[in-house]
C-alpha cells in the first residue's frame, strides 16, 4: 500500500491536503473519493476516538481499491471563509466542488482506472453525492453510507425533538426555546426567495439559504433518474440517520430497481463501527472509544465495487 500527500484545489484560496491511498498494482485500479457528513472534518472524517474514512481507505487498499480522502474545506478554511466577500457559504462550495476536483484529480493519475471512479459518501455526504456526481463527479457509481432522503433542516428538527422528549427541567427548558427558535426559522423555507434566505443567519457563517440552496436539489430526484450501480449501507443502531426514517425511505422510493444494493448491519451506529448505545443522548459517549469501521461493511463495498467494475 502507498501513500500520497496530495492537494485538492477547486479554488486556488482554499487548498486541502489530502492522502492518495493506492493498493500495489501493475495495472491501473478503481478509486473512491470520500465525501463527509456535516460540520467540520478532517481527512479522517475524524470523531472522538472514530476515524471511518481512514479505516475504510486502509481497509479497500486490502481488496485493490484505490482511495482519496482530505480535509473538508470549512475544517482547514473556516475563518477565511467568514471574512470571504466573494464567497457564500453554501453545499457547492464547501463540499461539492472539491468533491468533483477530488474526482477529477484521481482520473488523471495513470495508476487509477478512471472509468472505475466511485464516491462514497457518508450522513451528508451521501445526501450530497448523487448531486456531485450529476454536477461533474461523474461516477461509475455510487455508495451511500447513513444517508436520508430528508432534508437538512427536517433531519436538525427530529433530533433536537428527540433531545427534547429525553430532557426535564432547566435543560428541556432550553432545549425547548432551541427547537422553538429552529421552528420558527424554518417555516415557510422553500417559499421564500434568495435574498430573503440569504438575510437570516444561522451561525457559522451559514444562512438560511444553505438550507434552500440544497433543498432545491433533493437526493430523491437524481437517483430515481440513475442507472449506474448504487449501494446503501445502514447501521442498525444509527440514531442520526434511522432506519425507520431514512433507509427505509430509500427502500421505498427505489423498491424495484435493479441498479440499487441495499446492506442493513445489525449493532452498528452511525460510524459503522459497533454501537454502544442507540440512545442520542449518549452521543459524546458513543464515539469517543477507539473502534474500527466494521470488517463486513468494508468487505462488502469492495466486493461490490469489484462487481460493478467489471
Amino acid at each position: 500500500m502507498i501513500l500520497e500527500d496530495v492537494v485538492v484545489c477547486s479554488n486556488p484560496k482554499y487548498p486541502l491536503k489530502g492522502i492518495l491511498t493506492i493498493p500495489e498494482s501493475n495495472d491501473p485500479v478503481p478509486a473512491v473519493v470520500f465525501v463527509h457528513g456535516s460540520g467540520a472534518s478532517n481527512k479522517d472524517e475524524k470523531i472522538g476516538g472514530l476515524t471511518p474514512f481512514k479505516d475504510l481507505a486502509e481497509g479497500l487498499a486490502q481488496y485493490g481499491i484505490a482511495s482519496i480522502r482530505y480535509d473538508k474545506r470549512s475544517f482547514v478554511h473556516g475563518f477565511k471563509m467568514l471574512r470571504d466577500k466573494d464567497l457564500e457559504v453554501t453545499v457547492k462550495s464547501e463540499t461539492i466542488d472539491d468533491a468533483i476536483a477530488a474526482s477529477e484529480l484521481l482520473k488523471k493519475d495513470p495508476r487509477i482506472d478512471a472509468d472505475n471512479v466511485y464516491v462514497i459518501g457518508h450522513s451528508m455526504g451521501a445526501m450530497l453525492a448523487p448531486r456531485i456526481d450529476a454536477e461533474g463527479g461523474q461516477f461509475k457509481g455510487l455508495i451511500l453510507m447513513a444517508g436520508s432522503l430528508r432534508t437538512l433542516e427536517a433531519i436538525m428538527m427530529s433530533q433536537n425533538e428527540a433531545v427534547l422528549s429525553k430532557t426535564k427541567g432547566f435543560v428541556h427548558w432550553i432545549v425547548e426555546k432551541q427547537v422553538s427558535k429552529l421552528t420558527k426559522q424554518f417555516e415557510g423555507l422553500h417559499e421564500m426567495s434568495d435574498a430573503q434566505a440569504k438575510a437570516v443567519k444561522m451561525g457559522n457563517g451559514v444562512t438560511l439559504h444553505y438550507f434552500k440552496e440544497m433543498g432545491e436539489h433533493p437526493a430523491s430526484d437524481y437517483l430515481m433518474k440513475l442507472k449506474k450501480p448504487v449501494l446503501i449501507l445502514q447501521g442498525e443502531k444509527d440514531f442520526q440517520a434511522t432506519v425507520k426514517d431514512d433507509y427505509s425511505q430509500y427502500q421505498k422510493l427505489l423498491e424495484g430497481k435493479d441498479n440499487v444494493t441495499f446492506h442493513l448491519y445489525e449493532g452498528l451506529n452511525h460510524a459503522f463501527v459497533p454501537a454502544i448505545s442507540d440512545d442520542i443522548m449518549m452521543v459524546k459517549q458513543e464515539y469517543k472509544p477507539r473502534r474500527n469501521v466494521d470488517a463486513k461493511v468494508i468487505e462488502d463495498i469492495a466486493l461490490w465495487i469489484k462487481g460493478s467494475s467489471k
